[in-house]
């Protein structure tokens, strides 16, 4: 594969990906930290004929990208909790439509308007349903400058394949962080974009939501000659409200089945100095997502160093949550410590799969990252 070697931010590179990737159109509104995203976004949309749009608020943000990518266009929207928060109610619409957006929320302190300018991990929970109802979240954690570009270029890709929105996480540490990423060449993304699937039969014969049981619709783009139905409310095949009973429960199931039953396209993780694990009673495992993935690796360098077997298990892709390989792990491995910064946001969902209620954690919310130092000290505390 062709790379090429790039001096950039965290949010620089989520806005070079995303046009890259295809993305024509960018409905937004300035929030720390993720300001920078929109700011780059647009100077290099109108080079390649696209548009970006600073709405009112978050809620125009992201209404306006989801009626781009209803258009058929690669749509983008960017924002910290607090405008997650606001999404919330339009992302369930692009839930319950199908529709494909790509959402990028770069993490700071929260609830409510929080720490605007530090970082944490305080949304790991809301990314998995950030809106009311049944469906499948689909939500990618970048954890170094090269994933705030290949994650988002695999989000949307995502977004086309699944027909939904996929959200990728970075937070305040990766996005402000500066320096070089050696990524894929913009030629090298464009060979592997994967378009959505179009319906090229008869018009009279188009049946959108008329699809197998664990399959995405399938929205031809506008003004094509097709025509259907978008609504948040439960739609027959053509897109058109029913409450009919069967319909409905077939509906909410394929909205499950559609993600649930191909996990395996969507499964990314990171196994750090784990090959030489083999059960043995000192090894130590943790797990660590985003930027503190960074500081659990310097940290695991330094206890080997010390003579301590450790390693790292990093989920990429975070929900669905990659259950076989953290079963597999913490079967194995007796002791565990997952690093957040949050209360227990993701240790919660280890713990589920798992089925251990042993497990150790260090945990940070005053908006401060956390150490190598910090991450030694606790093992050393607790093992």
């Amino acid at each position: 594969m062709e790379t090429r070697e790039v001096i950039a931010s965290g949010n620089d590179l989520v806005a070079m990906a995303a046009v890259d990737a295809g993305c024509r159109f960018f409905g937004g509104y300035p929030i720390t930290p993720s300001s920078e995203i929109m700011h780059t976004i647009s100077d290099l949309l109108p080079k390649v004929g696209g548009v970006a749009i600073q709405m009112e608020d978050e809620i125009g943000g992201v209404a306006a990208a989801v009626g781009a990518a209803m258009s058929g266009v690669r749509a983008l929207t960017a924002t910290s909790g607090p405008g997650m928060s606001l999404k919330a109610e339009n992302l369930g619409l692009a839930q319950m439509a199908e529709v494909p957006v790509v959402v990028v929320d770069v993490m700071r302190g929260g609830p409510s308007t929080g720490l605007p300018t530090r970082v944490s991990q305080g949304d790991v929970r809301q990314a998995r349903n950030p809106s009311h109802g049944d469906y499948r979240s689909i939500t990618l954690c970048a954890g170094n400058l090269e994933e705030c570009y290949t994650e988002v270029v695999r989000a949307f890709n995502l977004a086309d394949r699944f027909m939904q929105p996929v959200i990728v996480l970075t937070d305040e540490t990766i996005g402000h962080m500066h320096g070089k990423a050696v990524i894929p060449t913009a030629d090298e993304v464009q060979k592997g974009i994967v378009p959505r699937k179009t319906f090229d039969g008869p018009p009279e014969e188009y049946l959108p939501y008329g699809v197998g049981p664990d399959e995405p619709a399938v929205l031809n783009p506008m003004f094509k000659g097709y025509r259907y139905h978008f609504t948040g409310l439960h739609h027959d095949a053509k897109g058109f409200p029913t409450e009919e009973i069967e319909t409905c429960r077939k509906l909410i199931q394929r909205l499950e089945d559609k993600v649930m039953k191909h996990t395996d396209e969507l499964e990314k993780n990171e196994e750090f100095m784990l090959d030489d694990f083999n059960g043995e009673e000192g090894e130590i495992l943790i797990i660590a997502y985003g930027s503190v993935s960074l500081a659990a690796k310097e940290a695991i360098r330094t206890l080997r160093k010390e003579g301590r077997k450790a390693g790292l298990f990093r989920p990429i892709t975070l929900w669905p949550s990659p259950a076989k390989r953290i079963r597999h792990w913490t079967d194995m491995v007796k002791n565990v410590l997952v690093v957040e910064l949050n209360i227990r946001q993701y240790t919660e969902e280890v713990e589920r799969v798992s089925g251990r209620l042993d497990l150790e954690g260090l945990y940070k919310v005053n908006g401060r990252a956390i150490s190598p130092y910090e991450i030694v000290e606790k093992v050393k505390e607790v093992f």
